[in-house]
């Protein structure tokens, strides 16, 4: 029997939401899983635990609005306690590739500004190796440049037809024959003009946790 992903997605994001404490901040990210942490950390607001939250995308905000969860503007928030994200995959390192939902940038804003981060994933997401295309967001004014720009690195960009970022701008996914040194690739795409965000996390995950059908499994950042 095939595993039921979305029950280790669910299986995740409560063992992450448990770690959330009265008072906190907490970071709220979009997509499938983090749907999961939204709905149970509503559950623990409904219980009384009191929390603010802030959202990565306009669906994360109207979800958690739906939860009854307090939510502000991160334009109005200098740092945050905790983040609770999904992860599209991530290897040993805890590197990522996230942005299958199109908040690849504010997943990051957010991610970076958070005191903590947890990835929360069912059990096809850990890969030896990042191979997933990355995610980009890009200036609409920079189309052509950046693309070109893409291409010259290695990479074989393909503009999401008819999607957009919240912020208005376009979402493209770009595949690598080899994303070799992630790291010395994410300073590089960071260093086109007119791309405005990908979806390489290099260290901004603190933990992940991985839903299994017999509970989780929690992996910590390896020390340097």
């Amino acid at each position: 029997m095939a595993p039921d992903r979305d029950a280790e997605k669910a299986i995740a994001a409560e063992a992450a939401v448990a770690m959330v404490e009265a008072g906190m901040l907490v970071g709220l990210g979009t997509g499938t899983t983090a749907a999961h942490a939204i709905s149970a950390l509503g559950r623990r607001a409904a219980g009384g635990l009191k929390v603010r939250t802030v959202a990565t995308s306009l669906a994360t905000a109207r979800a958690a609005g739906a939860a009854g969860l307090a939510v502000l503007d991160f334009a109005d928030c200098a740092a945050v306690d905790l983040a609770i994200d999904g992860v599209d995959e991530i290897d040993p390192s805890l590197r990522a590739i996230k942005g299958g939902g199109g908040a690849m940038l504010r997943e990051k804003i957010v991610a970076s500004a958070a005191a903590r981060m947890i990835a929360i994933a069912d059990g096809s997401k850990p890969v030896p190796v990042l191979a997933r295309a990355v995610p980009v967001e890009i200036l609409p004014f920079a189309r052509a440049s950046v693309l070109a720009a893409l291409r010259r690195l290695g990479g074989d960009p393909a503009l999401r037809a008819g999607a957009a970022s919240d912020q208005g701008n376009l979402l493209a996914d770009c595949r690598f024959p080899d994303l070799g040194d992630p790291a010395a690739l994410a300073l590089a795409m960071a260093a086109i003009p007119g791309l405005l965000g990908h979806g390489i996390f290099l260290d901004e995950i603190d933990m992940l946790i991985v839903g299994r059908e017999g509970g989780v499994e929690r992996y910590d950042r390896p020390l340097a």
